[in-house]
């Protein structure tokens, strides 16, 4: 997640969509009064621009560090809401460390992508540490697990909160229409980062679905369906 003060925008962050790819161009842009959030340490040297700067804060709502965490000496992770501005913050949320008008007065956008696509991703991310991966099917057994709540964060109930809400599939055009809206013309590179290494050796997602997991994503999904009008 990223906020530019110098060029007045917001980029949030969603689950599987390139987000620290796009993070990673975006940082190049970015000045010292500019918050940027950390993300796995393995894929900083991709980063353009700045490292992680400015998203430590004391705010009322931001939740403590869990005591046990303490009490063990556990180090805080990056993605946990107690550092303050972290990678996959929901829009409600950084509008009221923002406040209202930072918030209003800056461009906001966000990327996701087809969510059937976007589940098999998800699926091969989470399972890339198991000994054995488990099958598709068994892993869409737990709704819990498997749900990635994309929609969740560039919406605030039921209105798209960001300005902008471009395509994974469309990356390139979509980031140039976002700095666009932003008052930046120059073309920013989008490197390759947090890549699932058998990303280039995986079938088409479709060959991955039975027709209940397809019917299982279709209902998961279903709002950002209609909105981004996605077909299987």
């Amino acid at each position: 997640m990223i906020i530019s003060h110098e060029h007045k925008f917001i980029f949030l962050k969603t689950k599987k969509t390139a987000g620290t790819a796009i993070e990673a161009a975006l940082s190049e842009l970015c000045g010292p009064d500019c918050v940027i959030t950390p993300y796995r340490e393995e894929s900083e040297e991709d980063r353009k621009g700045r490292p992680p700067q400015n998203y430590r804060i004391e705010h009322p709502l931001k939740p403590q560090r869990p005591l046990w965490r303490k009490l063990l000496g556990r180090p805080e992770r990056y993605y946990h809401p107690s550092v303050g501005y972290y990678e996959h913050m929901p829009a409600h949320l950084v509008r009221a460390y923002v406040g209202d008008d930072v918030w209003r007065s800056y461009v906001k956008f966000a990327f996701d992508r087809n969510p059937w696509d976007r589940q098999i991703s998800w699926y091969f991310y989470k399972t890339k540490s198991k000994a054995s991966r488990p099958s598709f099917e068994s892993f869409m057994a737990s709704r819990r697990r498997a749900y990635v709540d994309n929609h969740e964060i560039y919406m605030e109930g039921a209105k798209l909160a960001v300005d902008f809400l471009g395509r994974y599939e469309n990356l390139e055009a979509d980031l140039a229409t976002a700095l666009d809206l932003v008052g930046v013309a120059r073309k920013l590179d989008v490197p390759k980062s947090n890549v699932t290494p058998d990303r280039e050796t995986r079938q088409d997602y479709r060959s991955y679905y039975s027709p209940h997991t397809e019917a299982l994503v279709r209902d998961w999904y279903a709002p950002e369906i209609a909105l981004l009008n996605y077909h299987f």
